[in-house]
């Protein structure tokens, strides 16, 4: 079956997009990330227009994490207190993020920022989520299964910082300055690479505000849910690139995927959703990488310049 995209101008096949957004719906489960890391850059290979697919992303995330989030929250897995004063900065940063895109557009440079964000975004934190699983499990190899990011007694530079807050479900008494400003920096790539920014939440939430890693992925799709929802209104109304069709189909697939990626969840340890996640941004960034560099088929090309 074949529908046409309003928004995006092109017709698309249902059953490949169904299925495209159920494997992303999917990963949001497993690794408690929006998905949007993987998805916005699928979408550009087959052919929607950037713009569109960064905004239309942010639609699929709000879906995709809702249902994951829903399921960790009945299994009291989230952690609303820290989730709240993180999504309030997020939502800061997409309002910034959303103005950035339209004077991008404008100039004609967006596709071009977008490609370089992900590219270094996404090599250099998939690096790092890869080298650190690894290290993780080999320590927990070697203390029998347990890699707690934090020992009794040990401090950071976080526990120096003002304005601390107490987080009940996190057993933390900490300062709320990184929490803002983590919230802040993924509220503003939701709204420029049409990610939740789960990949860099979850690590940021392990590995600076000390967060227990049962409450991490639950808490992570919490905020996400919220600030791609903000996203996804912003470039609705002000540069009218979300496509409803497209979104549509994709929520459809992202909610079952969601569901069954929560229940895959359950029975991997936190160091090998690590790994997996790492190895899976990798891929990405390369990938994305090698467009950059190659050489197109069609040096020289007639087409419309919307979403550019």
């Amino acid at each position: 079956m074949t529908l046409y995209l309003p928004i995006a101008e092109m017709p698309v096949s249902v059953g490949v997009y169904l299925a495209l957004g159920a494997a992303v719906g999917f990963m949001s489960g497993l690794f408690g990330v929006g998905g949007g890391f993987l998805l916005t850059p699928l979408l550009t290979f087959l052919g929607i227009p950037p713009a569109v697919a960064v905004a239309t992303c942010n639609a699929h995330v709000v879906a995709s994490s809702v249902s994951g989030a829903v399921t960790h929250y009945r299994r009291n897995n989230v952690d609303v207190k820290m989730g709240t004063v993180m999504l309030s900065a997020g939502v800061v940063g997409t309002i910034i993020g959303v103005e950035v895109v339209r004077l991008l557009r404008k100039a004609g440079m967006f596709e071009l920022v977008v490609s370089l964000a992900y590219v270094t975004f996404l090599g250099a934190v998939g690096t790092l989520i890869l080298i650190e699983g690894l290290q993780a499990r080999r320590r927990s190899k070697a203390t029998g299964g347990s890699s707690t990011p934090r020992k009794s007694g040990q401090h950071s530079w976080v526990d120096g910082l003002p304005f601390k807050m107490r987080f009940q479900r996190s057993k933390l008494y900490i300062s709320a300055v990184p929490a803002v400003v983590i919230g802040m920096f993924v509220g503003f790539l939701s709204a420029i690479m049409g990610l939740g920014g789960g990949f860099i939440l979850i690590p940021a939430m392990i590995y600076i505000l000390r967060m227990p890693t049962a409450v991490v992925v639950g808490t992570s799709l919490f905020q996400i849910v919220f600030t791609a929802a903000v996203a996804t209104v912003l470039h609705a109304t002000q540069n009218n690139t979300v496509d409803i069709v497209l979104a549509a189909i994709l929520l459809v697939g992202g909610v079952i995927g969601a569901q069954v990626g929560t229940m895959a969840g359950d029975k991997l340890r936190g160091e090998e959703m690590r790994i997996l996640l790492g190895v899976l941004v990798v891929i990405v960034a390369i990938r994305m990488g090698f467009d950059l560099v190659a050489i197109p088929s069609d040096l020289y090309s007639l087409g419309s310049l919307k979403g550019s």
